[in-house]
């Protein structure tokens, strides 16, 4: 099997709070310009995963509005953490597993690693393995986990649901791996925020903002999103991913872990008193945000539910790295859209308030052509 990579080598976070099973892919040149990119991937040539978009880096403006959002959200964050792992630890034991869907969910992973150790003084272990659309999560990963702990044990975690692709890619994938005669594991997906519905296991299904959602790699260890590309990875290899070293000085993952975690005491009591009110409430996953997505996908015109990403994560993540076309939100000046207008503004991206909208914002990826890169 294929060793696990861990910081500082790989990475920036300390080795004890992830062990990342990907590919170091950070000697190769994987990154495309967006336009180029984006073109490709819709016309058909090309898949999201065999390439990485270069990162947007943004300016000290943008910055210091990310400092303010994570100083105004850290405590509703750590509520956050807190609901979700007490919600684990209760239903599925304190023996479990965490494994985070890189890149977004690491971050989370690691935070709900720390509640776990704070208040019930569990060590619990984390890995971050690799899952894609269309492709499903990274098998050699699986065989890497069952090897080591009881698949029964594994929960994965991600940060947020928007529509729901991943949540289904997940079962689809899991599904097909257990029908193979492969290792039975389970896809209850663990997530801080679930405003589409998707997933059972949540700490709020409210669309609010994760901070981590405004920042690529620098807020996420130093590590790209992930690769598949059968030129690179073999089918003994883990999925792989780069690691930025170069973008150190810019480094905030310490920081938004740090001030997420320095709010946990002061929210721990709330988070007790809720735990059996969330429990009890109705978790049932209907995919409502689904039957959004199709509404918004026929009111614009749009071809596939792919160019339609819903919720403030999902929103923030077409303007960081895709073509934009507009971003919908239902409020004009709501607070936790400040810095989708400010990314919106410098991209030159229309901001339309659809009062009606059932998320609180919603991103529309643009149709590139083939061949001019336009729309």
């Amino acid at each position: 099997m294929p060793v696990p990579l861990t910081g500082p080598a790989f990475g920036s976070y300390r080795p004890d709070e992830v062990s990342w099973l990907l590919t170091d892919l950070s000697a190769v040149d994987l990154e495309a310009d967006p336009a180029h990119r984006e073109a490709e991937i819709q016309a058909g040539r090309a898949h999201y995963a065999e390439s990485l978009p270069v990162e947007y880096q943004p300016d000290p403006a943008y910055q210091a509005l990310f400092d303010t959002i994570l100083a105004g959200s850290a405590a509703r964050l750590a509520y956050a953490v807190g609901a979700v792992t007490e919600l684990v630890l209760a239903e599925r034991g304190p023996g479990v597993v965490l494994a985070s869907l890189a890149r977004a969910g690491t971050p989370i992973g690691i935070l709900m690693r720390r509640w776990a150790r704070r208040f019930h003084g569990l060590d619990l272990p984390h890995y971050a393995v690799s899952i894609v659309r269309a492709r499903g999560i990274d098998r050699v990963a699986l065989r890497y986990l069952a090897t080591r702990h009881d698949p029964a044990s594994v929960v994965f975690v991600d940060g947020w649901t928007g529509k729901g692709a991943i949540a289904r890619e997940l079962t689809a994938a899991l599904d097909a791996v257990r029908a193979a005669g492969g290792p039975a594991f389970s896809d209850d997906l663990a997530v801080l925020a679930d405003p589409g519905h998707c997933v059972r296991t949540f700490g709020t299904r409210d669309d609010f903002l994760i901070a981590s959602a405004c920042l690529n790699s620098t807020v996420s260890g130093l590590v790209s999103r992930t690769v598949l590309n059968r030129d690179l990875i073999g089918p003994g290899d883990f999925h792989g991913a780069k690691f930025y070293a170069e973008l150190g000085d810019r480094d905030v993952s310490g920081v938004f872990l740090d001030a997420v975690s320095a709010r946990f005491d002061e929210v721990a009591a709330r988070v007790r008193a809720d735990g059996p009110a969330l429990a009890g409430s109705d978790r049932a996953v209907t995919f409502a945000g689904w039957a959004a997505v199709e509404a918004i996908r026929e009111r614009y015109g749009i071809d596939s539910v792919n160019f339609v990403k819903p919720g403030v994560g999902e929103a923030t993540r077409v303007l960081l790295r895709r073509v934009p076309w507009k971003i919908l939100v239902r409020e004009p000046d709501h607070p936790d859209h400040e810095h989708l207008r400010l990314l919106a503004a410098d991209r030159g991206v229309p901001v339309e308030v659809v009062p009606d909208l059932a998320y609180s914002c919603v991103g529309l990826v643009r149709r590139v052509g083939a061949e001019t890169g336009e729309g």
